[in-house]
């Protein structure tokens, strides 16, 4: 229908006539009360922000010589950080003499890596950058 006629529709019955595609041909209206639907529109706009979640990086820093009891300890906290839906940053800084042995903190890594029982998934394996020997783990689905 030619749009005049809409909008004389839309007058008597005391309504609003919105465009929904205005480059579209012709451009599609439709009648309604045009404040209740932004008001509806912002109601909808504030829930989705309430329930989104904010993914934090958590680190967690190992050595090349951390014993095993520490391990442990480092291995409950990752495991809290995972169960808050949080990513895991896990880093060996190497110094001295150390550089010329990465291999064995790439090892402690997937050790560590191996003690969360599956809970985790590796988004990046260890790799050496530098003087650091990083990886990130997320949340595993269930």
């Amino acid at each position: 229908m030619s749009s005049r006629e809409a909008q004389r529709i839309a007058d008597d019955e005391g309504l609003d006539l919105v465009k929904i595609s205005p480059n579209a041909v012709p451009p599609v209206c439709k009648i309604m009360d045009y404040s209740k639907f932004k008001y509806e529109q912002s109601k909808k706009e504030k829930e989705n922000r309430r329930n989104q979640t904010v993914v934090e990086i958590k680190e967690i820093r190992l050595s090349m010589t951390i014993d095993v009891g520490d391990i442990a300890v480092r291995t409950k906290q990752c495991l809290k950080f995972l169960e808050a839906g949080n990513k895991v940053k896990v880093s060996i800084r190497m110094k001295g003499r150390e550089n010329a042995r990465a291999y064995q903190g790439v090892k402690v890594m997937e050790d560590f890596f191996e003690g969360l029982g599956g809970k985790a998934v590796q988004d990046k394996k260890p790799a050496t950058e530098g003087r650091n020997i990083i990886m990130v783990l997320s949340p595993a689905k269930s």
